[in-house]
């Protein structure tokens, strides 16, 4: 599932550094598309109320943001793994994420928190969208993510998956990066997805004040 990036929404810039460009307006249409062809090959993978299979899931419906996109997998009430992970992963770590906690992506003071939201989507009820903010420092400028997690069910039948996407502002700089989580958005599994609406929340600090909602992105689902 890795996949370089160098077209679209980012372009390398040397080790361990990625530049994630931004429009003067905020976000771009093609970030947001990220979450919108995410979620929309998510939904078409339902059979009615049920929730998406893993022996379903094949990489080339989610083509143009493979990068973006990670599987992880429970392993404790809380607690999940990292099965596959894109590049963005490893730009952000400074190494390879699979087979790591998903907890290694966040500061120690939200985990706690990550805990708590990872067992909301283990439940198979709700979709969440959680607002990031990486910790600064030498060599670590201002970057914010948009971190998004859908259920999934298992091998053995159980929602012991989830599917994870991220999009990033900024600069990741010196790695590792790791975030607080600054807000989280709940959707109830069958909603209208968010991505078809403006993307806010109550910035709590002035670093991500600035930042504009994402843009109406389209969304669609096939019907069988």
């Amino acid at each position: 599932m890795r996949q370089r990036c160098g077209t679209g929404d980012g372009q390398r810039l040397g080790c361990g550094q990625m530049v994630i460009n931004i429009g003067e307006g905020g976000w771009t249409g093609a970030t947001s598309a990220v979450f919108a062809e995410m979620r929309g090959y998510w939904e078409a993978l339902r059979n009615g109320d049920s929730l998406p299979k893993r022996a379903d899931l094949d990489p080339r419906g989610l083509k143009h943001c493979l990068h973006q996109t990670m599987i992880a997998e429970k392993i404790a009430p809380g607690l999940a793994r990292v099965r596959l992970a894109g590049a963005i992963y490893t730009d952000l770590m400074g190494m390879e994420l699979r087979g790591m906690p998903l907890s290694a992506l966040f500061d120690p003071m939200a985990r706690k928190t990550l805990e708590t939201a990872l067992e909301e989507v283990f439940a198979g009820k709700t979709a969440l969208t959680l607002l990031l903010e990486a910790e600064r420092g030498l060599g670590r400028p201002a970057l914010t993510a948009q971190f998004m997690l859908l259920p999934m069910v298992g091998e053995l039948g159980m929602v012991d998956l989830v599917l994870g996407g991220m999009i990033l502002r900024g600069t990741a700089g010196r790695t590792p990066r790791r975030f607080q989580i600054l807000n989280i958005r709940r959707e109830p599994i069958g909603a209208v997805p968010a991505v078809t609406r403006p993307f806010t929340f109550a910035a709590p600090n002035a670093a991500y004040a600035e930042a504009a909602p994402l843009p109406n992105a389209p969304y669609l689902r096939v019907v069988k």
